[in-house]
């Protein structure tokens, strides 16, 4: 068949290629790869000329009138015509022609199908039907079943549906049609695409680049119908299988305005369209089912339909509100009189507390002001009940609307299945805070529109909600939260109550949820789609339509707006100002900075209260903002905070800590403010000892310069745009422990690396040097994270040791049970090293180093200058570094970093199964590299790839590193009190990325 048709290709349009079939329900369709790549397309037998002339002309007048709308250009014939008619092998007349073949990859299997991609098809499809508006041919009069405004035929096929629930589903759905099908007919018809389905989508895009429409093909189903009825279909393809719809329909909605603005009536038309649109879809399938039982495309096609329909997962009352606002809209036709009739009234409302509320001073609970909650995953009903309770700031005070905070903790605030999913935390009210029993006044006549009690803990308690009424009709509604219960018999539903009348009080800490005694004072313009069960928090990745919905009430409580509603810092702005006041070297994590205010164990949170999971810092060791660590901090600086020059007792108690996890003969301490500073203190250390200047240290294949032996990490010297080891540094070249070539448990690794050892002493030796000692991280973090070669150590320090040198372990990335089986990173090699390098984690974010010798060398060194360090050792690091180390030990962190470890990396290998990208897995406990290859035989590194992942990682709200002389290596270091929940969403999160980043990088190496 193939052949045939490569022949009428060669034949019409002079052009020699290959075909390769593509997918068509009725037509044949052939990719033809020739010097260019084309669509061939063979209309079925019969098919009529005016259907693809009307087909070619609309492509040729988009191409006309909208140049910029990507659609695919026909070519024409070499004879000049659009299409030609051939008789294929049995002898049929068919249609032929031939389309420009758009870059790309259908949107159904494109990855990341992001809100941004979602965006860029409404607008793609806004401006396509733009450009059709003016378009006429006289095959656009179609009676067929895909015209939208004919959808009714279903109403009499609905008995192919066997399941009676589903019968009513499409039968409700059509009944929602049938109700606009009137204002529906009232439209003018235009010609539209009227299939813009998942597979006639073309995307486009790469590693560092934005994805987006590249193309919209296949318009078979033109036809003339009312452009809502081209959106509603697009939005109903859209939506299946996305894990948020109402945000992936406003995306699309939203788009598709900024490219051919939609009136609000239309955009209300949308959804029982969408629903419509995809009733007809399973109707017919099922009904071809019937007549093609053999056929499981048939069947599978039905499939995401269906689950949409079924899943409820859009709030059908809400959803055209939702869609208004993502076009600028107002959120109801009453909307905007309503918002001037509140303004216009502004002073002459009730007051709500009998009194003025304008000199009630202004609390914040932000995320940026206020520490409260201590635990941001749980709020107790001790620390509800005192919420607050640090503003002495007079009888009554006010809390911000729209301010984000952190003290929602219910698992009704989570979205989510993980911790750091999205949670609802930006306030929709103003609060006032003041004695339980206060009376409350409605200010302004009202009747009651519901009375509950809800007595979950962080819940509302009693709770109230008027209905009003302006002057013009326009009904709005008002919600008191946290009320005395007895509201519950004081009032009934229906009953009226005057501007200024008491209805109610405030309840105590056990009548209100458990919050601090306040009443939470909402507006909203409508109760659609909320009933009485107001949200008073929003995600805030969704505050646009709720504050739409429930904006400011300061007017009520006549106040002016700007007095109530909270700011919070402007990232850009800061970002900003660190760009002005500080060197361009000083770089920032991430394409898109995350601004971090508040954290937790193994979370961390911004500005808006969104949660991210820190899979990468290994700095607090116990965990961020540790309770112990807080208390010993305020405890000892209450007291005083001195230097090692006077006695205190915390010092000897560190001490004793720190040695009681080393072995003999270290045991003798110097504490010092980093690990960089405890680097250079050992050198000195070495020198002393040993009477040589000469060091020896690995190479880890990155080269560079520098001047001070500070440097001498390899952490510091070998990462991307590092610097190298100094001149008097002498390396042992162990690269290709990096690039993964050898296992650890090659034998052959630890002689060859003791080898090189030897080399290294004759070029001092040939240079009159003398050795001063070695130096090196136990488990090099640079190549992400290196695991030795088993006796790798062990050699390498006899060497040293014969030669009079010293051996130093650099432990600050690898100690303090980092690594699960082992305390020290030194002792998985069987090794005791002279001295031993602690740094970061041991202050747990506190500035604190510490460098562990022997006697003798401690003696050595004592023979020279006077050492101190200004603030090393002072009582405050001493007691946090004491209670860090305590911490470990009974939180049982060192098991956990084994368990989950484990887990991680079983997880991680899991992946590589799967993504031809994960080259290696490598780490002990939760030091954990993942190197990311294009060819697992060559080893390429991913640098692009490794890029792509760490960014998308952050935007889905995990926080991890890239290192290694290629950065290409994905660097997994969290908090050792990372759990089960964290593990399983690194894995899922990194596995969706994977297969992103896969589909990109396809893109872009075709």
């Amino acid at each position: 068949m193939a052949h045939h048709w490569q022949q009428a290709l060669r034949d019409i349009w002079g052009i020699e290629a290959s075909l390769t079939p593509l997918d068509g329900e009725y037509d044949l369709n052939f990719l033809a790869r020739g010097e260019q790549e084309h669509v061939l397309k063979v209309m079925r037998a019969g098919c009529a000329p005016s259907f693809i002339d009307m087909q070619c002309r609309a492509l040729a007048h988009i191409a006309a009138t909208a140049p910029d709308v990507c659609v695919p250009a026909v070519i024409r014939t070499m004879a000049r015509d659009l299409y030609a008619i051939v008789p294929d092998q049995k002898g049929e007349m068919r249609i032929v022609w031939l389309l420009e073949k758009i870059e790309g990859q259908v949107f159904a299997d494109f990855r990341p199908q992001s809100i941004e991609l979602l965006a860029d098809v409404g607008h793609s499809v806004g401006r396509m039907g733009r450009a059709l508006a003016d378009f006429t041919h006289p095959s656009l009069a179609r009676d067929f079943k895909w015209n939208l405004t004919q959808a009714d035929w279903i109403t009499d096929k609905m008995d192919v549906i066997p399941d009676p629930e589903r019968r009513r589903l499409i039968a409700d759905i059509g009944a929602g049609y049938h109700r606009v099908k009137q204002i529906l007919a009232t439209l003018p018809a235009v010609a539209i695409h009227n299939d813009v389905n998942d597979c006639n989508i073309i995307a486009n895009g790469g590693l560092a680049t934005a994805p987006h429409v590249s193309g919209v093909i296949d318009l078979g189903d033109m036809c003339a119908s009312p452009r809502v009825c081209d959106l509603a279909i697009t939005c109903a393809y859209m939506v299946l299988d996305q894990p948020d719809p109402e945000a992936a329909l406003a995306a699309v909605v939203g788009g598709y305005h900024s490219a051919w603005p939609l009136t609000a009536g239309e955009v209300d038309l949308i959804w029982p369209l969408l629903r419509m649109r995809l009733a007809v879809s399973v109707v017919n399938s099922t009904q071809m089912a019937i007549e093609n039982p053999d056929d499981p495309y048939v069947v599978i096609s039905q499939k995401p339909a269906w689950a949409f329909l079924e899943s409820g997962a859009v709030n059908a009352e809400l959803i055209s509100a939702r869609l208004r606002v993502a076009c600028g809209l107002p959120v109801t036709d009453a909307a905007p009189r309503i918002l001037a009739w509140l303004d216009q009234q502004r002073g002459q409302f009730a007051p709500l507390m009998g009194k003025s509320l304008d000199a009630a001073p202004m609390g914040s609970l932000s995320v940026e002001n206020s520490a409260s909650p201590i635990n941001p995953f749980d709020l107790p009903v001790a620390e509800a009940g005192n919420i607050g309770q640090e503003f002495d700031i007079g009888d009554i005070w006010l809390g911000y609307y729209r301010e984000p905070r952190l003290i929602y903790t219910a698992p009704a605030f989570q979205r989510g299945p993980w911790k750091a999913s999205n949670r609802r935390t930006v306030h929709l009210a103003i609060d006032a805070f003041a004695a339980a029993g206060t009376e409350l006044h409605a200010p302004y006549a009202a009747t009651v529109h519901t009375i509950e009690n809800r007595t979950d803990h962080l819940d509302y308690g009693g709770v109230v909600i008027l209905a009003h009424e302006t002057p013009e009709g326009d009904a709005f509604f008002t919600l008191y939260g946290h009320l005395n219960p007895e509201v519950c018999t004081r009032l009934k539903v229906g009953q009226q109550i005057g501007a200024g009348d008491v209805f109610a009080r405030l309840g105590d800490v056990t009548q209100s949820g458990g919050w601090a005694p306040h009443v939470h004072f909402q507006l909203a313009l409508t109760t659609d789609g909320m009933g009485q069960d107001w949200p008073g928090v929003a995600d805030p990745d969704d505050i646009e339509f709720w504050e739409a919905l429930c904006p400011n009430p300061a007017a009520l409580l006549n106040l002016e707006d700007g007095y109530a509603e909270y700011h919070p810092m402007d990232k850009k702005q800061v970002q900003a100002d660190r760009k002005r006041l500080f060197g361009d070297n000083l770089k920032l994590s991430y394409a898109d900075p995350v601004m971090l205010l508040r954290g937790w164990k193994h979370h961390l949170f911004d500005e808006f209260g969104r949660p991210y999971l820190d899979a990468y810092n290994n700095v607090p060791h116990v965990g961020h903002a540790h309770p112990r660590i807080q208390a010993v901090a305020a405890d000892q600086l209450r007291r005083m905070n001195s230097n090692t020059r006077y006695l205190h007792p915390a010092q000897a108690a560190f001490a004793e800590k720190i040695i009681s996890k080393l072995p003999d003969p270290l045991s003798v301490c110097f504490f010092v403010n980093s690990g960089s500073e405890a680097n250079e203190l050992a050198l000195r250390l070495a020198r002393a000892a040993s009477g040589g200047r000469d060091m020896i240290t690995p190479d880890h294949g990155y080269h560079g310069n520098t001047t001070g032996a500070i440097d001498l990490s390899a952490y510091k010297f070998n990462a991307k745009g590092g610097v190298g080891p100094s001149d008097w540094v002498h390396l042992i070249e162990v690269a290709d422990d990096y690039r993964g070539r050898h296992r650890r448990d090659d034998p052959d690794r630890a002689e060859k690396y003791a080898a090189q050892v030897d080399d290294a002493l004759k070029r001092i030796a040939q240079k009159d040097g003398t050795l001063a000692g070695f130096i090196a991280e136990t488990f090099p973090s640079v190549g992400g994270q290196i695991i030795p070669p088993v006796g790798y150590l062990p050699k390498l320090y006899d060497r040293i040791r014969a030669a009079g040198g010293i051996c130093i372990a650099d432990e600050v990335q690898t100690g303090l049970g980092r690594l699960g089986d082992f305390y020290f990173g030194f002792e998985q090699q069987g090794a005791v090293p002279d001295i031993v390098v602690l740094g970061k984690p041991i202050g747990n974010g506190h500035p604190l180093g510490v460098v562990v010798t022997t006697r003798a060398i401690a003696d050595a060194f004592s023979q020279g200058p006077e050492f101190f360090s200004t603030f090393g050792g002072s009582t405050l690091s001493c007691r946090i570094g004491k209670e860090v180390l305590d911490i470990v030990d009974d939180e049982g962190l060192m098991e956990n970093a084994r368990l989950m470890g484990n887990k991680l990396q079983d997880g991680l290998r899991g992946l590589a199964d799967r993504h031809e990208f994960v080259g290696d897995v490598r780490g002990y406990g939760l030091f954990i590299g993942v190197d990311l290859v294009t060819d697992r035989d060559t080893r390429a590194p991913a640098t692009a790839v490794a890029d792509y992942v760490k960014n998308a990682m952050r935007n889905h709200r995990v926080l991890i590193g890239s290192e290694g002389p290629a950065d290409n290596v994905l660097k997994i270091r969290p908090p050792l009190t990372i759990d089960a929940n964290a593990v399983d969403m690194i894995l899922a999160v990194l596995d969706r990325v994977l297969a992103e980043a896969s589909c990109l990088h396809a893109l872009e190496t075709r």
